[in-house]
């Protein structure tokens, strides 16, 4: 076998995962348990924690953000460029504008978008037909647990959040037949943020969630173990969601 070959043959040993906000919290934790399960890296984050992150793990990183358009097509580049191929992509993001519901600005409505929903489809844009190539691939998209029943304690990020699960269904109804898949994972009260003990009273399993609960489960939607779920929302909450 030439050096070319080998060069080659190694490019296609392991999967490889990229993830947006990937070097903090649940994006960390993600990171870390994919690594565990064999994966290859790409992660991306507005400072140096992914960084870090990718050089403690053996992966690659870029900086940037969501909300740029060419942040995200120079991650899947290096991604591509240095492995060969994209078999996992987890769209995770920072926190969204905050505020009253008449107040907060067009401009921060705008943020929001480019954040939360568009970052998703211009990551599938990307990714897509490097995965029709490969003949498979898998999308998890980290939301909210409110992105169903919304609260006005984060009105942009329900209302993207929504998008993003509507989104979810569309795109995995477009590309089922072609074994690509998307789900959504929404989040309840995870400890990657601090939380009251009033907070986790109102969960009925009374208790923050882990970054690894979410990680784990993560991981479960890239696998192959769940190879039948597709357009899904699933709800990682310890319960307090209402609706059925």
């Amino acid at each position: 076998m030439t050096s070319d070959q080998n060069r080659s043959a190694a490019k296609t040993q392991a999967p490889v995962a990229v993830i947006t906000a990937g070097g903090r919290g649940m994006g960390a934790a993600i990171a870390r348990e994919l690594h565990a399960r064999g994966y290859r890296l790409a992660l991306m984050s507005p400072s140096g924690s992914a960084e870090a992150l990718a050089a403690e793990l053996g992966g690659l990183s870029v900086r940037g953000s969501t909300e740029n358009a060419s942040d995200l097509k120079k991650l899947v580049d290096s991604a591509e460029e240095a492995f060969g191929r994209i078999d996992a992509v987890v769209n995770h993001t920072g926190h969204p504008p905050k505020g009253d519901l008449l107040d907060i600005t067009d401009e921060s409505w705008a943020r929001g978008n480019e954040m939360m929903l568009l970052s998703v489809v211009r990551m599938a844009r990307l990714v897509t037909p490097l995965m029709l190539r490969q003949g498979r691939g898998a999308f998890v998209n980290i939301t909210t647990f409110a992105a169903f029943e919304p609260t006005l304690k984060f009105p942009v990020s329900c209302a993207y959040r929504a998008a993003v699960g509507a989104y979810t269904k569309l795109y995995a109804d477009r590309y089922a037949a072609d074994n690509i898949r998307m789900n959504a994972l929404l989040p309840g009260y995870i400890d990657s943020l601090d939380h009251t003990p009033e907070t986790a009273a109102t969960v009925p399993m009374r208790r923050i969630g882990t970054v690894m609960e979410i990680a784990r489960t993560a991981a479960f939607l890239l696998s192959d173990d769940a190879g039948y779920i597709t357009g899904q929302n699933i709800r990682v909450d310890g319960g307090i969601t209402r609706h059925v």
